[in-house]
């Protein structure tokens, strides 16, 4: 996340380790314009970059793994 007080959120390494809907939750709070999309690890997802969508994957104790970014 740059600096500047005019930028977004992109990155939510904070939300790492919690649960995912806890997670989704402090995203969207963050920045209610974007799609959270929560998924188990290893889904398979399309490459494509959207700027509107944040990706939480979970483990099997449906904690996040990984820091969710907008893309």
């Amino acid at each position: 996340m740059s600096n500047n007080s005019n930028s977004k959120k992109t990155s939510w390494p904070e939300v790492e380790g919690v649960p995912a809907q806890v997670a989704k939750h402090k995203i969207l709070a963050d920045c209610p314009d974007v799609k959270v999309d929560v998924l188990p690890y290893g889904s398979g997802v399309t490459d494509d970059y959207d700027t509107k969508r944040v990706r939480v994957f979970f483990d099997y104790f449906r904690n996040v793994v990984g820091v969710p970014k907008v893309g």
